[in-house]
């Protein structure tokens, strides 16, 4: 894991190859070993990050002023279990444009400012999805403990 550094090198406005898109995921985690059983009850405890060129970035907490937002190996989030992925959309960003979006992203989310609750991972995915596909992610992995069964099975993607 490691933490998405500032990096003035990176310019805007490189081609993304024409009219190329690339696709987007949420990259869905159980928050704890009992959501294998709570899942299949229609709740769950959710960690989410956003998948897109090779890379998977979230956010989380620490008690410094600096970013929260961190980037891994896609599926592989260490200290939580991957469950799913959900296919948001597309961008038609290039990958120094994306890099260049989560860099101006990630300073709104400090590590210092994480809350369980209030502004997790799963506000900052949704965050980059709103920015990105005008939606957001599935209501599922947004509530603590929410009830899938009452949400709208056609709400799972937000493209």
């Amino acid at each position: 894991m490691q933490l998405l550094q500032l990096n003035s090198s990176v310019t805007k406005g490189q081609s993304n190859g024409g009219n190329n898109r690339v696709l987007l995921y949420l990259n869905v985690y159980d928050l704890t070993p009992i959501n294998k059983f709570l899942y299949w009850l229609g709740l769950g405890v959710f960690h989410s990050g956003i998948e897109v060129y090779g890379s998977e970035y979230s956010f989380g907490a620490h008690e410094y002023p600096t970013t929260g937002v961190f980037e891994v190996e896609p599926r592989s989030c260490p200290g939580f279990i991957f469950r799913r992925s959900v296919l948001l959309g597309s961008t038609d960003m290039s990958r120094s444009e994306f890099r260049l979006f989560m860099e101006e992203l990630s300073q709104k989310y400090r590590g210092d400012t994480y809350h369980l609750v209030a502004r997790n991972c799963n506000h900052f995915t949704d965050d980059v999805c709103m920015q990105l596909t005008g939606k957001h992610i599935p209501g599922f992995v947004l509530q603590l403990f929410t009830s899938r069964k009452h949400s709208d099975s056609s709400s799972l993607a937000c493209s």
